[in-house]
């Protein structure tokens, strides 16, 4: 019998877990007889657990979140697949690889390799495209580079020189961005009527440098008292944009001084090479005010220099095909080429790729769409095609929620792609919380009952039918329309008033009006690519935050509370030029506060936790030093930070590891040896509250730590509401670099439900239910719906059909993705919106709402 070992000490009989598991001979429809058998796995929460997955099958691996079916998936499946791989790379090879961690399992059988393709939440790359990532751009450029008809007399290009990012294709003048920035006098000076010394030329630095640069110019004979307006043109054009950086000695203006060489840079000078050299985001983000940004005149915005644009391929330039949406492409590719030919080889690759990409209907998308402008659907849809693709055979594909991202109508080809991967040869296991995905797998994998330590076990492994009767299992519930949970009816609220915005250009949104109610929960729906998070999460957000804020850049997050900022001296990526119009904007001035709760971590390294990050770790160390022992010791709250010299292990600056270098072998991290991983000193672990140290606190999980801490109300305050959004499994002090997009989303929920606020805010959600199970959507349903009740606003980009029909007004955005959509095909109630004729959201809406 494949049982889950029940180690754990839950509520639940023992054969619970093992007589719904059946063996690979018990299997009532056909199942291939080759299974991967895991035994004795402890990763994270799993509990020992034994279990069998089969092979050249799709299956399916749900729970609810934290429940420990990624910890099985990923964390011990493709893990020892990839040690595996990496025991057969040799020694010096191995150590230019970074490698995966080995799993705690006692033994893993009949496992082939593994390819694991997992939610990718990077910085977004303005130089990454949809070509980049495809690897599409690489055959078309060796197409050029081969076949392309040059000038006569021209040398033939390498395949780099059709590049953006290779030294040798991109543009002089804009370094293959394609943007090019430039200056006026306009910009660089935005008050004409106030003179130098007042400051007039608002581009130069401040403080000392911004003097220096004024005592340069008087000793150079100019007036810097006099208006700016009232200088000569010839002056004025000199201080601005001369290249000339003349050297004259300075006495500078204050008791005993001590005279220097003072070297002049005009206005565009200084702007110019601190975008080109400073490596500090705050610098570069002030000088950009200065500057006009657009198409690079050189390269036409194509980031290719003049030589690669002068070769063509059935009359087009690669800046032409790159524009090109992937359908036009397909068919300029389409024309004869002469065979057994390297451009007919290459082309026919081409067309192939490209046609994968057509079925999971991202025809509208071109090459050169940078990603940073695609939909998290998107980006999903590419590089499952890019895996489609590969040819692999025999191998292991562990997906991370394929469907995040995608809304139901773009769930169907992905499926088709999942069968496809599964007839070429393969296995595919995927993590989904998407029941209908889940539907259609041959197997299921069911790891709870609970999250964190009340999970970790295998409640169910066997065909999906099966799992309705496993009465254990919180997904079952959800899987089977006729144990559905129905939500308690509810009369729809009316809108306060509406907030208007009128004429709205960016990307497929084309002069588009659009109206949204207050004071009531609105869903924001349409297929991948349609511009539903264009028009809430960018343009409505960005524009609201501007008339909250108009001192602030919209854009960079500051304009949000919950937003989280990036490091200060993180150099940014240039951003691809978007142009954004909105005529008019109304109603406004009811919203007192916006706030964009995302899925950015709430911070890039182990030092930030869910405690830093909620405040409640201001609680705790205060409540530490308030102990008779702290205080006869005299030690405040700063000593129980790990972030500060004090109290923290110095061995390893509170980070509660080390890193170890080995020769020929890679460089890994081990526990610190002096602090055994607390991240404290001896002495700061020797104060106790209620027999704990705050090393020990910070391992209790939110569910434990509201016990523990319940005589201290601020931090409890905190626990709850981050227990009422279903993130008691956390640990206080896990790092912010272990939690999921969804996690850190509901953690800045949470931090926010807790705040006192008065006034009218703006809430805006940007796909909230990703990485949730059913049963999580509806805890994060409740909270949404309590922000409104406070009298708030609440607008969610959504695709969670439970979200939408629970919504108390729906805007559908479509009726297709990209130049076929960025139009509003219907609005109101979801029943009106469940029955509109053009609406692609329209069936699915409806048949979640008849099942409620």
């Amino acid at each position: 019998m494949n049982k889950a070992k029940n180690s754990g000490n839950l509520d639940l009989p023992v054969d619970t877990f093992s007589s719904h598991t059946p063996t690979p001979t018990s299997v009532s429809h056909s199942i291939p007889a080759g299974f991967v058998r895991v035994r004795g796995a402890r990763e994270n929460n799993l509990q020992n657990v034994d279990v069998d997955l089969p092979r050249d099958s799709i299956v399916a691996f749900t729970g609810v979140s934290g429940s420990g079916k990624s910890s099985l998936a990923f964390g011990t499946i493709f893990a020892e697949a990839q040690r595996r791989f990496f025991e057969s790379v040799a020694p010096y090879a191995r150590r230019l690889i970074q490698q995966g961690h080995t799993p705690q399992v006692d033994e893993i059988t009949g496992l082939p390799p593994a390819v694991a393709l997992q939610q990718r939440r990077g910085t977004p790359n303005s130089r990454s495209s949809v070509g980049t990532v495809t690897t599409l751009s690489n055959s078309l450029r060796m197409l050029y580079s081969r076949t392309g008809i040059y000038p006569d007399g021209a040398l033939r290009l390498e395949s780099d020189s059709f590049s953006p990012n290779t030294a040798m294709g991109a543009c002089p003048k804009c370094q293959g961005l394609g943007t090019a920035h430039t200056v006026t006098e306009a910009s660089l000076v935005l008050d004409p009527s106030l003179s130098i010394r007042e400051g007039a030329v608002t581009a130069w630095p401040g403080a000392w440098q911004g003097k220096n640069l004024r005592d340069i110019l008087t000793a150079l004979g100019h007036d810097v008292d006099i208006p700016w307006e009232q200088l000569s043109r010839a002056d004025r054009d000199w201080i601005l944009f001369t290249e000339e950086q003349p050297v004259v000695d300075i006495m500078p203006e204050r008791e005993r001084p001590r005279p220097y060489k003072g070297k002049f840079w005009s206005a565009q000078s200084y702007v110019m090479h601190t975008l080109a050299d400073s490596k500090s985001a705050s610098v570069r983000n002030r000088v950009l005010k200065y500057v006009e940004s657009g198409p690079c005149l050189i390269c036409a915005g194509s980031g290719l220099r003049s030589e690669a644009l002068a070769v063509t391929f059935n009359g087009r330039t690669i800046a032409e095909l790159n524009s090109l949406s992937l359908t036009e492409l397909r068919h300029v590719l389409d024309r004869p080429a002469a065979a057994n030919t390297p451009g007919a080889t290459i082309t026919k690759d081409l067309t192939r790729r490209l046609d994968v990409l057509l079925d999971l209907g991202l025809g509208y998308l071109s090459l050169g769409r940078a990603t940073p402008t695609l939909s998290p659907g998107e980006m999903q849809r590419l590089r499952i095609a890019t895996q489609l693709r590969s040819g692999l055979f025999g191998v292991i594909y562990v997906l991370d929620e394929p469907s995040a991202g995608l809304h139901p109508a773009d769930a169907e080809p992905l499926l088709a792609v999942l069968d496809e991967l599964k007839s070429s040869g393969n296995s595919v296991f995927i993590v989904e919380h998407n029941m209908d995905v889940v539907r259609r797998a041959d197997w299921v994998i069911d790891v709870g009952p609970h999250a964190g330590e009340q999970g970790g076990v295998v409640l169910y492994s066997g065909p999906t039918a099966g799992l309705k009767d496993v009465p254990a299992s919180i997904t079952r519930k959800f899987l089977f329309a006729s144990e559905r949970p129905v939500p308690a009816a509810r009369e729809l609220r009316q809108p306060l008033g509406w907030l208007g915005l009128t004429g709205i250009t960016r990307h497929n949104l084309r002069g588009l009006d659009a109206e949204f109610p207050l004071g009531i929960l609105t869903a924001v729906t349409g297929v991948s690519g349609s511009g539903k998070s264009t028009l809430v999460s960018q343009v409505l957000a960005e524009t609201v935050g501007l008339h909250l804020h108009p001192d602030l850049d919209p854009s960079d997050g500051n304009a949000s509370t919950a937003s989280v900022a990036g490091d200060k001296d993180e150099q940014p990526e240039p951003k691809p030029v978007e142009i954004t119009t909105v005529e008019a904007i109304n109603g406004a001035d009811l919203i007192d506060r916006l706030v964009r709760v995302d899925q950015k971590p709430i911070g890039r390294t182990p030092r930030s936790n869910l405690a830093t990050y909620t405040g409640l770790f201001d609680a705790v160390r205060t409540t530490f030093a308030a102990t008779p022992e702290a205080r006869s010791r005299k030690f405040g709250a700063s000593r129980f930070s790990f972030n500060v010299p004090g109290g923290r292990c110095e061995t390893c600056l509170g980070e509660g590891f080390v890193a170890v270098g080995l020769l020929f072998l890679p460089g890994s991290y081990s526990p610190c040896p002096d602090c055994g991983g607390t991240r404290y000193n001896p002495e700061t672990l020797e104060v106790t509250y209620c027999n704990k140290n705050i090393a020990e606190v910070l391992g209790l999980t939110v569910d434990a730590a509201m016990v523990f801490l319940a005589d201290v109300p601020s931090a409890l305050r905190s626990l709850k509401t981050l227990s009422e959004v279903g993130l008691g499994y956390l640990r206080l002090g896990q790092p912010a670099t272990e939690l999921s997009g969804g996690e850190a989303q509901r953690i800045k929920l949470a931090t926010e439900l807790q705040r006192a606020r008065r006034g009218h805010t703006l809430y805006i959600l940007d796909e909230p239910t990703t990485g949730l199970h059913p049963a999580d959507v509806l805890l994060l349903l409740a909270q949404l719906n309590r922000l409104v009740d406070a009298g708030n606003t609440v607008i969610v980009v959504e695709h969670d059909m439970d979200v939408v029909a629970a919504a108390d007004w729906v805007i559908d955005i479509g009726p297709e993705g990209g130049d076929k959509g960025g139009g509003i095909v219907v609005a109101g109630t979801p029943h009106a919106v469940a029955a509109h004729p053009a609406s692609r959201t329209a069936p699915y809406l409806a048949q979640c709402i008849s099942t409620t």
